[in-house]
């Protein structure tokens, strides 16, 4: 055992160490040698050394060097190293982090990094958090929090009784929603369509102006950080409209709500504390290995209504272990590496990543408008849109920014047209990647000029 999990940590090891010097994307080679994993299952097993040779030689070079600095595509994070050790730990130790019975480190560690995390996002004291897949998982965790609070204050019993015969429930998003709350709107039965749209602004922030009266049950649901433009609605006004309300406010905040942990972008968040229920990611923007991410509800009763049951083989503990306040039965111990990344960032080391990348998304908008590329969006945190000329000229941009060697980005399409959508993430990323890949872009629109 020992020779294979020290080949594995030396490959690893290797890995890391080279990833600058990759492809950011495979490229053909690597992609074709992945047929060699197409096999039907042997009947023979394989010796776990060669295994794990085979998995790393061939699968390793067909990986997206998105731990690398110059990888700007989906707002993914880094694997920070401090995480990526804390993760061997935690899969040696293989916990199942569902009851503090079953792992009294797993406990300890929930309840520590679930308390950092809400302090570092300013939420009320007493806040509940429950670690999760990520915040399209996050978001159904709260959403059927909201939901079931919402019926409960009409008198229906919601977890018990369904929906079926259910008083009605007002739904309400904004047009520039993300496309996890529409799936998460489904998988907790209140449905993707049946919603009252409210119309967002250019930059894609709901119009408080265009809110539905308050008065009746409304689930309302914000976000922090647009997927595209990453601006934030304003939570004061939502906040306000409603209160006094019977209603629940929702805020997605996948990346965007790392910004409450710098004093410098804190303020993009004002008003987010008035709401009852977030969701973020740390395998985003703290850079924790995937998967990982937090849901956060501000009273931990309503997390029980939903989620806590019973079994005779579940011991009692007395205190809401995490079997009881989210959807998972059995579940990775996934505290492990948001305390360690934590722990060795501190309250200042989070808010110099947050800026860092900050920093450099203003980087690269300053330096492609200077080369003539078009800059969509108001750069207030760490998303970038950017189009060259006319459309056919952008979606030849954007084909070159994922084909490359030297960089990638992806596309999306704002106000009608298609952009380049930059993210900065990484802890990685220095300015000399962002200028490799600012003159990586001007090149290929030089070129393009060039040849019209």
């Amino acid at each position: 055992m020992h020779d294979l999990l020290a080949q594995a940590a030396a490959r690893a090891i290797t890995y890391y160490a080279e990833r600058d010097g990759w492809s950011v994307f495979p490229d053909s080679h690597a992609m074709e040698a992945l047929q060699h994993f197409i096999e039907a299952l042997p009947a023979e097993g394989t010796d776990g050394q060669e295994v794990i040779r085979v998995l790393d030689e061939v699968g390793g070079p067909g990986t997206v060097a998105s731990t690398g600095g110059r990888y700007f595509g989906f707002v993914t994070g880094s694997a920070h190293p401090v995480g990526v050790a804390a993760s061997w730990l935690a899969a040696a130790w293989d916990q199942n982090a569902a009851m503090g019975v079953m792992s009294p480190t797993a406990a300890v560690l929930d309840t520590v990094a679930g308390a950092w995390l809400t302090t570092l996002f300013g939420l009320p004291a007493g806040t509940q958090t429950t670690f999760v897949a990520g915040t399209s998982v996050g978001n159904v965790t709260c959403l059927a929090a909201g939901r079931d609070k919402l019926f409960a204050v009409q008198g229906w019993d919601s977890v018990n009784d369904g929906l079926i015969g259910a008083p009605p429930l007002r739904v309400v998003v904004s047009d520039a929603s993300h496309s996890s709350v529409s799936k998460a709107l489904g998988l907790v039965g209140l449905g993707r369509n049946a919603v009252v749209r409210v119309p967002a602004d250019d930059q894609g922030r709901l119009r408080a102006d265009a809110l539905p009266p308050a008065g009746d049950p409304t689930l309302v649901i914000t976000q922090a950080g647009n997927v595209n433009t990453g601006s934030f609605d304003p939570f004061v006004e939502i906040a306000d409209h409603f209160e006094g309300s019977p209603s629940w406010i929702h805020v997605d905040g996948a990346f965007g709500l790392w910004a409450a942990a710098s004093p410098r972008y804190a303020y993009l968040t004002a008003g987010m504390d008035r709401a009852d229920s977030w969701a973020t990611d740390m395998h985003k923007w703290l850079n924790v290995t995937y998967d990982s991410g937090v849901a956060m509800v501000r009273s931990p009763d309503d997390l029980a209504r939903t989620f806590k049951v019973g079994a005779p083989y579940l011991p009692d503990s007395g205190r809401l272990d995490p079997v009881h306040r989210g959807p998972d039965m059995s579940q990775r111990a996934r505290a492990i590496e948001t305390w360690a990344v934590l722990k060795s960032l501190g309250r200042d080391g989070v808010a110099d990543l947050i800026d860092g990348c900050c920093s450099l998304a203003t980087r690269f908008a300053a330096s492609l408008a200077e080369a003539g590329f078009t800059v969509h969006n108001d750069v207030v945190l760490n998303q970038v849109l950017v189009s060259l000329g006319d459309a056919a000229a952008t979606e030849a941009l954007i084909k070159h920014a994922a084909t490359n060697p030297t960089t990638w980005a992806g596309g999306s399409v704002w106000n009608g047209g298609p952009v380049l959508r930059i993210s900065v993430s990484s802890w990685a990323t220095t300015e000399a990647d962002v200028d490799a890949a600012v003159d990586e872009l001007v090149a290929f629109a030089t070129a393009l000029e060039e040849n019209e």
